[in-house]
């Protein structure tokens, strides 16, 4: 018995330290069962439309948490899980994402940023939401705060992207879907986008209509200035169509005698009514000032600037208070320059000279009636008569040798004494000026030509 109780207490160690190894061993190999069965269950559901998916291992047992977007998802993501080889049991902790009722997506658009709110329906098209206002904006920042939800209504992605191409024609705005209803508001950035937007939203897809378009158009503006130490007038802003921008260069160009017509204009739709009608007598207007700044927004027009003398200030003001239709608003800031000192009589007829060489007063066809393309030339006229207080001067009518030599003789006389009685009404004497017509008795060139004709059809000032 003693020997046998020497054997047993020597066993006994020996096999807790089996005991030890055998639980080493259970141990050491536990951690790889449960990272292969972690990988094969992540694998199996790596397809799946889920989101916070996690997967969690306890020997052979797991726990499968996901977010799913519809029940048929999640229970094919549960079944994917269920059939990895090697696991015993699965504890399902998935659930269905909320469904937002109404379901509500919005872009709003301010000056440092694009912020997207709302819900997205799944992670992918909220990702494509996020690339296409990146796209459509450039450097603009892009704000992401959407959250994922069920409930979004069919094609919602294509109504979204379709709305995120809009946003680059938004200068600050919002554009929201709700449900099946889209709504706009904001300011679109140049003329024409708000219609442009219009004609894009004709495209939505099926099941989507235009609950309200708020989107406003920016002013339609038209700006003209006139630089006496560079000599241009700038014609900058928007224009209705081509027409209408030829014709107004075309105005320029007759009415502002010294200066380069600068040419800035953009064609716009938005133009208000009468457009034109406003703007060429402005234009107009402008020419007879010796610097000046003419503003068409909408429906009002400002206009400031320096006349020639007092009489030109007063006319330019009564002439727009009658010409404008009588739903615009006219604001004149017209101020009179100083007088330019006088000179004597050889620097006057030269001062005149220059003038009517680089424009010739015009008057309508056949007719002893002023155009309204000369009358900055005839203030600049009046104005160089008030410089030579002591010069008598003759007006001269001339014409070319079409029609009647008796009629043209009458027509000349007529022209010339309108001329005068213009510088009249200007301030001066009368005395100091004689109206004669010498109808087509003294011409500059060959009345064969129509350029010719044109150079022959004048009024001469001549200071005696």
């Amino acid at each position: 018995m003693h020997g046998l109780f020497r054997w047993s207490s020597k066993w006994w160690p020996g096999a807790i330290l089996l005991a030890v190894f055998w639980g080493f061993a259970a141990w050491t190999s536990t951690e790889p069962v449960e990272g292969h069965l972690a990988a094969r269950s992540n694998a199996a559901v790596k397809d799946a439309v889920l989101d916070k998916k996690r997967v969690t291992v306890a020997g052979r047992d797991v726990t499968f948490a996901a977010e799913a977007f519809s029940n048929t998802g999640r229970l094919a993501a549960l079944e994917a899980v269920e059939a990895v080889p090697g696991i015993r049991i699965v504890n399902d902790e998935t659930r269905l994402v909320p469904e937002a009722k109404p379901f509500v997506w919005s872009a709003e658009r301010d000056v440092v940023r694009l912020t997207l709110s709302g819900s997205a329906p799944l992670p992918q098209v909220k990702g494509r939401l996020v690339e296409a206002a990146k796209a459509a904006l450039g450097n603009v920042e892009v704000a992401d705060r959407m959250g994922l939800a069920r409930g979004a209504p069919p094609r919602f992605d294509a109504a979204a992207l379709l709305l995120l191409e809009q946003i680059g024609k938004l200068k600050d705005g919002k554009l929201t879907i709700s449900d099946g209803k889209v709504s706009l508001s904001g300011m679109a950035r140049e003329l024409g986008g708000r219609e442009a937007i219009a004609a894009a939203l004709k495209n939505l897809p099926e099941g989507f209509s235009v609950a309200g378009n708020d989107v406003k158009a920016p002013p339609y503006v038209f700006q003209a200035y006139k630089d006496p130490v560079a000599h241009t007038v700038t014609l900058s802003g928007n224009v209705p169509d081509k027409s209408v921008h030829a014709a107004l260069i075309g105005i320029a160009g007759r009415r502002f005698i010294s200066e380069k017509v600068v040419d800035n204009l953009k064609e716009s739709i938005g133009a208000p009514a009468s457009f034109s009608a406003v703007v060429v007598p402005a234009l107009g207007a402008l020419s007879r000032l010796s610097t000046g700044t003419l503003v068409v927004t909408d429906r009002e027009v400002k206009l400031s600037g320096d006349a020639l003398y007092d009489a030109a200030a007063a006319e330019i003001r009564a002439g727009l208070a009658r010409d404008f239709p009588q739903n615009w608003q006219y604001k004149p800031e017209i101020t009179v320059k100083p007088p330019s000192a006088p000179v004597d009589n050889t620097v006057c007829q030269q001062l005149f000279a220059d003038l009517l060489t680089k424009a010739r007063i015009r008057f309508e066809s056949g007719k002893a009636e002023l155009s309204p393309d000369s009358l900055g030339l005839l203030d600049r006229l009046t104005e160089t008569a008030q410089r030579c207080p002591t010069a008598n001067i003759e007006i001269a009518g001339h014409t070319d040798a079409d029609g009647d030599a008796n009629a043209n003789q009458a027509l000349s006389e007529k022209r010339a004494q309108v001329v005068a009685d213009y510088l009249v009404r200007g301030g001066l004497p009368a005395g100091r000026f004689t109206a004669v017509g010498y109808g087509s008795s003294q011409p500059m060139a060959g009345n064969d030509t129509d350029e010719g004709k044109a150079q022959n059809r004048r009024i001469d000032f001549v200071v005696k």
